[in-house]
């Protein structure tokens, strides 16, 4: 890596960002910012009928929720010039071909093949085609594509998890990189992109290999230096199924609306398939220092999603009462009730949303849960409350009292009005509970 790495995000307008672009995101993020280099936001946004800009708009927020800013942003459908010019630039070489193949001839090319125990590789037909075939096939109404005309070497790279890499490019097609309607595809706006922005190092999924090695012989064409490569493992499910299915339904902003934290979701992503411990990572500046693309491995990584909720849990828990202080306003809080409402409830909640279902309770008293062999008890009981305000100490000379009247002792004194008082079987100490209610629910 270079003193000052320059790296991208390259997500498509299609859709929202899910886990799995999220761990692409963060990782060239973090080698950019550690080296003090640039992060650039690139929106490959050439399929015009897929892009949507409430996608765009959706991946950037997202990108500041979690705090991850980027030194500029590159849309490459403002760029079509540039990819024209350098296509232009790749026939004069003999590096473009025109083909004309349609998608079932495709297909009874690649069946033949593997019929025969070959590769299924394009066979190149398409550079045998003379002036006067291309333009009968046009005549026929077929419509040009181009490919790439690889080397047919071995193209070999140090890769920055996976390491030393070699693919024999007769073993891959020449790749499609504009289609017939003119499109340019990702591998070659992509690679054009690399070079003229700069790009030193990319880290993505180790599904784009192969795409790798066709594009470091794209940009060797066109005169430019590939930049170092990085492929993580990919991820599945929590019991090693298959996720990339499910990734629709693991966008950012469905987690951020089950409440997941951005620290914890940072703090997961960027040690989740490392060698390092996942633990809370206690600010950006401590997750970038800490970051290693080197402890990461190759074998495909375990998530699940629920692992983000006692990450999430541990930070709320642990955030002060100024930094919460305007959400609990926001509920209808008291100020000079605020404080202490956060003191008492912020250990038993894992998201920020569960304050509410505390404050209900705080201010509209609790629906009593009383069984009907305690019904007879816990009306003696309520008989002996001393009268408002309660104090710390209420619940203690309450339950003292009770005791001695009733002679009931532990769990069968204190469970019972504890689930009379709040509803609840659990929750944080009756002690501080007490001074918060609102007075005695009837029962």
């Amino acid at each position: 890596m270079s003193a000052k790495t320059i790296t991208r995000f390259a997500p498509s307008p299609t859709g929202y960002i899910h886990v799995g672009n999220l761990r692409t995101a963060l990782m060239n993020y973090l080698i950019a910012r550690k080296s003090g280099g640039q992060f650039i936001l690139r929106l490959d946004d050439t399929d015009q009928e897929r892009s949507k800009q409430e996608y765009s708009d959706a991946i950037m927020r997202d990108l500041e929720w979690l705090g991850l800013d980027w030194d500029r942003v590159e849309r490459q459908s403002l760029r079509m010039d540039r990819y024209r010019e350098a296509a232009e630039d790749l026939k004069g070489r003999g590096r473009f071909y025109e083909v004309f193949e349609s998608p079932t001839e495709l297909d009874l090319k690649r069946k033949k093949q593997l019929n025969m125990g070959k590769p299924p590789v394009y066979d190149r037909a398409g550079l045998k085609l003379s002036s006067d075939e291309k333009e009968k096939l046009r005549a026929e109404g077929r419509d040009g594509y181009w490919r790439f005309l690889l080397d047919q070497e071995r193209i070999e790279w140090t890769d920055g998890i996976l390491g030393a890499i070699s693919i024999d490019a007769a073993s891959v097609s020449d790749p499609v990189l504009i289609r017939a309607d003119g499109q340019v595809l990702y591998t070659f706006a992509s690679s054009v992109d690399d070079i003229d922005m700069g790009v030193s190092f990319i880290v993505r999924g180790a599904d784009h290999v192969t795409n790798t090695a066709t594009q470091i012989q794209i940009m060797q064409a066109m005169g430019g230096t590939p930049p170092s490569f990085a492929h993580h493992s990919l991820l599945t499910g929590a019991k090693g199924e298959e996720l990339s299915k499910r990734l629709g339904t693991l966008s950012l902003r469905d987690l951020r609306a089950r409440g997941v934290e951005p620290a914890a979701l940072l703090s997961l992503m960027s040690r989740l398939g490392s060698s390092r411990p996942v633990e809370l990572i206690g600010s950006m500046e401590e997750l970038i220092e800490g970051f290693d693309i080197g402890t990461f491995g190759a074998a495909p990584t375990k998530f699940d999603a629920e692992d983000l909720f006692p990450l999430t849990r541990a930070y709320v828990q642990g955030r002060s009462f100024a930094d919460v202080a305007a959400p609990i306003a926001a509920l209808g809080v008291p100020a000079d009730q605020a404080e202490a409402f956060w003191d008492v409830a912020k250990g038993n909640i894992t998201v920020m949303a569960d304050l509410e279902g505390w404050w209900t309770l705080f201010r509209d008293g609790a629906t009593p849960v009383v069984e009907e062999a305690d019904r007879a008890f816990v009306a003696e009981a309520f008989a002996l409350l001393p009268a408002q305000p309660w104090t710390k100490s209420t619940w203690s000379e309450w339950t003292t009292a009770v005791k001695a009247a009733t002679g009931r002792k532990g769990k069968d004194l204190f469970r019972p009005l504890r689930r009379a008082l709040t509803g609840l079987d659990a929750g944080p100490e009756m002690a501080d509970v007490m001074p918060m209610l609102p007075g005695v629910p009837k029962l």
